[in-house]
């Protein structure tokens, strides 16, 4: 009986997952080098220089879709959830990440920040590897 439940609650934290990384990544960036950032990151979509430092922009425009799409004969479909799309935004001092940020429309059935995952992911490997 255990294990059923086990097996109910499972897919549920797996969806929860996907919004792990770009939480950990808003703590974990900070006080990391501009070339240590744009090197696990990319280049970034945009660049703004303000006085006292710069803000880089990352934009994952392409919709994520949520996990679950039901499609039924003549052509139905039900998406349970949610399509999203997020920027993040890094704020950096004296060439060092100081504030990261995520915008846009990221909810999904993943969780509130899933669609910011691709973002981050590959910063957050590097972070743990270092």
């Amino acid at each position: 009986m255990r294990w059923k439940k086990a097996l109910a609650v499972l897919p549920l934290l797996l969806m929860g997952a996907c919004s792990v990384a770009p939480m950990q990544a808003k703590h974990d960036l900070i006080g990391v080098q501009r070339s240590d950032l744009i090197a696990c990151a990319g280049v970034p979509d945009n660049s703004t220089t303000l006085p006292d430092g710069e803000v880089l922009e990352w934009r994952q425009d392409q919709e994520v879709q949520g996990p679950l799409t039901l499609k039924t004969p003549f052509s139905f479909e039900l998406d349970v959830g949610g399509h999203g799309t997020c920027h993040m935004v890094a704020r950096l001092r004296q060439g060092r990440v100081s504030q990261i940020e995520y915008t846009g429309p990221s909810a999904t059935l993943g969780g509130p920040y899933a669609a910011c995952r691709p973002l981050v992911l590959a910063c957050e490997k590097w972070i743990l590897h270092k």
